[in-house]
């Protein structure tokens, strides 16, 4: 059976074995979780070196009907854990209530929004091992002072340990991608939480970025910092500059002026 990649999906489907198995050699049990849940398994290419994985159980979670059509014909011992969805709109604690890892060629239209739902399963998914578009898998792995370095990076960091492992050329997928591929792996930290109003600390990240070309001076105005914060000198800095425990200070300077 041939399974048609879909342009509306973001379909790219992975060609080259060799590259396959590095991904799946990428999962390191951080965390000590059992369960593995693959996200748009596609053909299956990632998913035959993971069923290898004895120490590990593995679940699919696939949006294409055509593609869990091949699945089940291919790995007919996992057809009660194929499952049809849009990992965007499950519950995850629902669908799997012990941690797990996540990996995937995740679709590169969708993939930031993923990573902002991991966020908020951050406790229950102590392992990340996914192929992106590079320019954001850079991104998520930058350092600050980085033009790469973002929201995303921020709100990951805070809570994950990310490695940039190595870059996938075009020609491997069917169809080619218009863009190079970078996979990354992300391991929970001991950040259990941030010394800080995370509601808060997430505003201040968001709207630093969206303006990150200002002084957070003129870009946290929106959020209405107190006098005494306006003087401080971090807001002599851009966004970019700033690293997670320096976002983490100034959220805890700003609600210190609200409360006082």
């Amino acid at each position: 059976m041939y399974v048609r990649p879909k342009k509306h999906l973001g379909q790219h489907f992975l060609k080259d074995k060799s590259i396959a198995a590095r991904i799946v050699e990428l999962l390191s049990g951080h965390g000590g979780y059992r369960y593995v849940l693959e996200l748009g398994p596609g053909t299956g290419v990632l998913t035959e070196f993971l069923v290898q994985r004895e120490e590990h159980e593995l679940f699919l979670i696939e949006v294409d009907k055509e593609s869990i059509v091949y699945l089940k014909g291919h790995y007919p011992a996992l057809k009660e854990k194929i499952i049809e969805g849009d990992f965007l709109k499950l519950s995850l604690d629902s669908l799997l209530n012990q941690p797990f890892a996540l990996i995937g060629n995740f679709p590169y239209n969708i993939s930031s929004q993923i990573f902002f739902k991991v966020l908020d399963y951050r406790d229950q998914v102590p392992e990340i091992v996914c192929m992106l578009q590079k320019e954001v898998a850079q991104r998520i792995a930058s350092p600050p002072g980085n033009r790469d370095y973002g929201i995303l990076s921020v709100l990951l960091q805070a809570y994950f340990d990310i490695e940039y492992k190595f870059s996938v050329p075009p020609n491997v997928f069917q169809p080619p991608p218009k863009v190079q591929s970078g996979v990354i792996r992300l391991r929970r930290n001991n950040v259990a939480k941030l010394d800080c109003n995370e509601v808060l600390f997430r505003q201040i990240v968001k709207a630093g970025f969206n303006q990150r070309r200002k002084m957070l001076r003129n870009a946290l105005k929106p959020l209405d910092p107190p006098p005494e914060l306006i003087e401080d000198s971090i807001l002599d800095k851009r966004a970019e500059q700033l690293s997670v425990a320096d976002f983490v200070s100034l959220t805890q300077r700003m609600e210190a002026g609200r409360n006082g």
